[in-house]
């Protein structure tokens, strides 16, 4: 694991995410599921308890349900990604500055975070287009690390603005999750992907320290690490198809954490001279319920310690790297315990993405 501690202290100034018009009770995608695989999955039956299993209650989507009834080409679902991913980051990008207090021709850096449709120009340059950002922006995007991503981006968003204190870093996640469903993709991934994934769009502004006066409430980067796992490419991810990107999906990830995640984090947090014990906030990337508790068994964390991670798979889904800022941002809106935060997801890879942030109110 490749620990990074930042002696110049950059920090989170706002962070906005988008509720999409299209949300659905859980209920509601359940039966539309089985209508659409009844006559093709025989033990259909026997796979409907896992909507139960998730512990969603509603789902954000970009499209209303019956448009993933419909037959629709890689083409046509691309398409659609290209349009609303943009529409919805500049709403998400709007929120963030207004929150934060900060004019667009602030901005330095951007880093587009996705893995859920292609753009070439990548959509960060179509952003800087539509909304007039300077032109002299330095560009990031990252594609590929799946729910691992908005992690990363808030890690590689500190080392840019440690190494500038000046800096303004706009991080922009977006994923439509949904428009990547194959419909006559009968596997067993794709049936449990349809009960798990949906589309989140999320923002946030992370500026060096010399803007840190300005600001009262700050969340700062003191660390994060990364880890890749040798030889587990098959965990997680996508197989490319004529037909568009088909879910790779093992049931064997919270089986994966249990066995890996104390260790890495209680090295990740010894570096630091920290321990399990000093973390007051825990910013996890839910997964799903499996996850959930996968986490909670192997670092013996409570159910009010991963609340608002479960608040957010409750009301939201499984939006894949936009999800950990979905619940930063209810630590941010709700409130937090003064002192140290652990941002942690994982992701293809297969790999893990940690945070250390120092949280403090006004």
């Amino acid at each position: 694991m490749v620990y990074v501690t930042l002696n110049i202290m950059p920090f989170i100034a706002a962070v906005s995410k988008i509720d999409l018009p299209h949300k659905a009770r859980q209920q509601q995608v359940k039966e539309q599921v089985r209508h659409m695989f009844l006559t093709d999955i025989p033990q259909i039956d026997r796979l409907m308890p896992a909507f139960e299993n998730t512990g969603i209650e509603e789902r954000n989507f970009v499209l209303p349900l019956n448009y993933y009834e419909q037959d629709t080409t890689f083409e046509q679902r691309n398409s659609e990604y290209r349009r609303w991913a943009l529409q919805y980051a500049i709403e998400a990008i709007q929120a963030a500055l207004a929150r934060s207090g900060t004019d667009k021709s602030a901005v330095t850096d951007i880093i587009f975070i996705s893995t859920t449709g292609l753009a070439t120009p990548s959509l960060d340059a179509q952003i800087i287009n539509a909304m007039r950002l300077d032109p002299h922006i330095n560009r990031m995007p990252i594609w590929g690390l799946g729910c691992a991503g908005g992690t990363a981006g808030v890690a590689k968003a500190c080392t840019l603005a440690t190494a500038n204190p000046n800096a303004v870093v706009l991080v922009v996640a977006v994923e439509l999750c949904s428009l990547t469903l194959i419909k006559n993709d009968y596997s067993k991934s794709n049936f449990i992907g349809s009960s798990l994934f949906s589309d989140g769009i999320a923002a946030c502004v992370i500026k060096g320290d010399n803007h840190s006066s300005h600001h009262q409430s700050q969340f700062t980067c003191v660390a994060h690490a990364s880890k890749l796992y040798y030889d587990t490419e098959d965990i997680m991810g996508w197989d490319f198809g004529n037909e568009g990107f088909k879910v790779v999906f093992s049931k064997d990830i919270p089986s994966f954490i249990n066995d890996h995640i104390l260790e890495d984090v209680t090295a990740f947090l010894s570096g630091k001279g920290l321990t399990l014990a000093d973390i007051r906030n825990f910013i996890f990337h839910p997964g799903g319920t499996k996850v959930i508790q996968a986490y909670t068994y192997a670092l013996q964390l409570t159910g009010q310690q991963l609340a608002n991670t479960s608040d957010v798979m409750r009301n939201y889904g499984n939006m894949s790297s936009a999800t950990v800022l979905y619940v930063l941002e209810q630590f941010m809106t709700n409130g937090f315990e003064d002192g140290y935060g652990l941002m942690l997801a994982m992701g293809p890879g297969f790999s893990s993405e940690m945070v250390l942030l120092n949280m403090k109110n006004a």
